[in-house]
C-alpha cells in the first residue's frame, strides 16, 4: 500500500498585503429589502439525544438558505409545508413573492426522528435533495430561475437508512453514462465508544447512474462507499470527475473496510502483546522529541546502531531485528538528531522537529509498541490551568497569564486539522496536509464547475484556497486574501455564518441575531489621505459596513453573491445590496 504524499499549502506573496492599514468603519447606508414569507422555514430543533458538539455543527448550525451557484440570482429554502420555495431576483426594488417549485411527497411532520431538509445543486439542471427522514431524491429541473421552463421532476428516490443531510454532490459523464455522486452526512450512535461522545460521524458516498433496461432509461445506485470519523468535517467535497474525495477535519476519516481490517489487526496485536510493557517511551516539546529505550546490561555503545533520515528512524541492537523502525509522524532535522547511553542503562534518542510547534499524535506511523508520556516541563506550564486559585495576586513576579500576550483570536477550540484526498476506488489517502493552527473559517463556491473553495486563517489574514484535483503539482491554489479577517472574526463571539463574494470583492459574517458585518477589499480613494503616524499618502482604504436587520428571530440562512447578501430568518428573507452591478 503506497504511503500518502505529504503536501503543504503555498501562499502567493503577490496576494498578501503586509502593510494593510485596517478597516475604516463606513456609515454609508446599505439598501436592505425585506420579504415576508407565506409559510415559515422548516427549522428542525435539536432533540435531547442530540447533545454533542458534532450534532450542533452538523445540524444546529445548518444553513437553511441554498444559493444556486449556477444562477446566482436564485436562492431556495424549504418551508413547513414541505415546499421548496424559490426567490429569483431580477430587480431589487420589485421583489416577487417566493414561489413553489417542488413539494416533498412525504409528510415531514409525521416523522419524529428527522433532520432538516437539505439541497445541493450539482449542475445547472440537476438537484439532489434529502427530506431529512432518510430518503434521497434526484431531481431534473430544467432551466432554474425561469418559471416558464423550470419544472422539477423526480427521476430517482430511495430510502437509504437513518436520516442524513446532503453535504455535497457532483454531476458528471463517463463513457457516455451520466452519473450523480452524492455525499451523505450522518451522526450516529456508537455503542463501542464508551470513553468519547458515544457517537461517530459517517460519510456515505453514493453514486447514482443512468441505466438502460429494455429500452427504458432510469437511474439506479451503482456504488456505495462509507467512511467514518470522530468529528464532523469542516469541509467535504467530491471531485468534479467523481474520482476522488477531499475532507478537511479535526479527526481522521477511514473507510469502513479499513476500520474492520485495523480492528482485526489490533485484536491480534493485543493478544500477542498482552501483559507486555512498551518497548519504548517518548515525550515531546514544541521543538524536539525524546525517546527512551531500556537496553540489556551487556549491550555496549558499539552494539547500538541508530539511523536517522528526514522522514524515518531505525534502531537495532547487535545483529537482532530492528527494535524500532518506520516513518515518523513529521519531518526531523536528521543531521541534528543525537543519541546517548544514560547511566541507568537506557538509550536516549533526541529528534529535532523541522515543524516547530507541531504536536505529534504518534511517533512512528502505525506503531503501537511505544507509550507517550507527558513532559515534566509541559506539565508545569499547564499546571496553572488546573490551579484552585484564580491568580489572587496579579502583581506577583510570575503571573500565570499575561493578557497582553494572549488574545481572543489566538484561542482555538481544536489545535489542528488535516486535509486529506481520498482515492475514489481504494478509499486510500493519496495526499495529506497537516494544517496546524490554520483555523478553518468557511467554504465558498467561486466556480460551480470546480470544487468548493475553503478559507483558512493564516496569521491575521484569511486565505481562500481552490482545490485542483487534476493538477497534482498545484492541487490547492491560493486565489484570494481577505486582509485581517482571521483576526477580525475572532472578536465576533456571536458569529454564526461567514461567506464571501465569488469575485472576492468582499467578505461577510452574520451573528445569531440581527447584525451583519461586511468587509470590502481595499479600493482606491477619490480624495488625498495621509497616514498620520508615517506621513505618507494612503492610496486605498478597506471599509467595514454594518447592517442591522429589523427582525428579532434568529438568523437561519446566509448566502453571498457578487452584488448582494441574502439573510434568512424563520419568517423573513432579507436582501442587502452590497455592490452595484456592472
Amino acid at each position: 500500500m503506497a504511503a500518502a504524499t505529504s503536501c503543504s499549502l503555498r501562499a502567493k506573496r503577490l496576494l498578501l498585503e503586509p502593510r494593510f492599514e485596517g478597516y475604516k468603519l463606513s456609515l454609508e447606508p446599505l439598501a436592505c429589502y425585506r420579504l415576508g414569507l407565506a409559510d415559515a422555514v422548516a427549522e428542525v430543533k435539536l432533540r435531547d439525544d442530540q447533545y454533542t458538539l458534532d450534532h450542533m455543527r452538523a445540524f444546529g448550525m445548518y444553513n437553511y438558505l441554498h444559493l444556486d451557484s449556477w444562477s446566482q440570482d436564485n436562492v431556495y429554502y424549504v418551508d413547513q409545508s414541505g415546499r421548496v420555495m424559490n426567490l429569483s431576483v431580477t430587480l431589487d426594488t420589485s421583489l416577487q413573492k417566493p414561489r413553489e417549485v417542488f413539494r416533498l411527497p412525504a409528510d415531514l411532520t409525521a416523522c419524529d426522528n428527522r433532520l432538516c431538509a437539505s439541497i445541493y445543486f450539482p449542475s445547472s439542471t440537476w438537484v439532489t435533495l434529502s427530506d431529512g427522514t432518510g430518503r434521497l431524491y434526484l431531481i431534473k429541473t430544467g432551466k432554474r430561475g425561469d418559471s416558464a421552463s423550470e419544472k422539477w421532476e423526480i427521476v430517482f428516490n430511495e430510502e437509504l437508512g437513518s436520516p442524513f443531510i446532503v453535504a455535497h454532490s457532483v454531476s458528471f459523464v463517463k463513457s457516455g453514462t451520466h452519473s450523480v455522486a452524492v455525499l451523505l452526512l450522518r451522526v450516529e450512535k456508537d455503542e463501542l465508544d464508551t470513553k468519547g461522545s458515544g457517537f461517530h460521524v459517517t460519510l456515505e458516498w453514493v453514486t447514482i447512474a443512468e441505466m438502460s433496461k429494455e429500452g427504458d432509461h432510469q437511474y439506479e445506485i451503482c456504488r456505495k462507499r462509507v467512511l467514518q470519523g470522530k468529528s464532523v468535517p469542516h469541509y467535504a467535497a467530491i471531485e468534479p470527475s467523481g474520482d476522488g474525495l477531499m475532507i478537511l477535519s479535526y479527526k481522521p476519516f477511514k473507510s469502513i473496510q479499513q476500520q474492520e481490517e485495523k480492528l482485526v489487526e489490533n485484536d491480534d496485536a493485543k493478544t500477542a502483546n498482552e501483559k507486555k510493557d512498551p518497548l519504548y517511551y517518548w515525550q515531546q516539546t514544541e521543538d524536539d522529541v525524546t525517546i527512551t529505550i531500556h537496553i540489556p546490561q551487556d549491550i555496549t555503545k558499539d552494539d547500538i546502531k541508530v539511523h536517522f533520515s528526514p522522514e524515518n528512524i531505525r534502531v537495532t541492537l547487535k545483529d537482532q531485528p530492528p527494535l524500532m523502525e518506520g516513518k515518523l509522524h513529521s519531518s526531523v532535522d536528521h543531521e541534528s538528531c543525537t543519541w546517548i547511553i544514560k547511566e541507568n542503562k537506557s538509550l536516549e534518542i533526541s529528534l529535532i522537529k523541522k515543524n516547530e510547534g507541531l504536536r505529534w499524535p504518534e511517533l512512528i506511523i502505525g506503531d503501537t509498541n511505544g507509550e507517550l508520556i507527558m513532559d515534566t516541563e509541559m506539565s508545569e506550564c499547564l499546571m496553572h490551568l488546573t490551579s484552585e486559585e484564580m491568580n489572587p495576586n496579579p502583581e506577583k513576579e510570575n503571573p500565570p497569564c499575561n493578557a497582553q500576550e494572549l488574545e481572543e483570536c489566538d484561542a482555538f477550540l481544536e489545535d489542528s486539522a488535516t486535509l486529506c484526498r481520498f482515492d475514489g476506488d481504494t478509499l486510500q489517502v493519496t495526499h495529506v496536509i497537516n494544517l496546524g493552527s490554520n483555523q478553518y473559517l468557511f467554504s465558498a463556491v467561486v466556480d460551480p464547475r470546480e470544487m468548493p473553495c475553503f478559507c483558512l486563517r493564516h496569521d491575521v489574514d484569511a486565505l481562500l484556497w481552490q482545490p485542483h484535483p487534476d493538477q497534482p503539482e498545484n492541487m490547492w491554489e491560493h486565489i484570494a486574501t481577505f486582509n485581517a479577517l482571521g483576526y477580525v472574526q475572532a472578536s465576533k463571539q456571536d458569529k454564526k455564518f461567514m461567506a464571501c463574494a465569488p469575485d472576492y470583492s468582499y467578505s461577510a459574517l452574520c451573528e445569531c441575531l440581527r447584525r451583519v458585518f461586511i468587509y470590502r477589499q481595499p479600493a482606491p480613494l477619490s480624495t488625498v489621505l495621509y497616514n498620520r503616524k508615517e506621513g505618507r499618502q494612503v492610496g486605498q482604504v478597506a471599509k467595514q459596513l454594518v447592517a442591522t436587520l429589523e427582525a428579532n428571530d434568529p438568523i437561519l440562512g446566509f448566502q453571498a453573491t457578487n452584488e448582494r447578501l441574502f439573510v434568512l430568518t424563520a419568517k423573513t428573507l432579507f436582501l442587502i445590496k452590497v455592490n452595484t452591478g456592472n
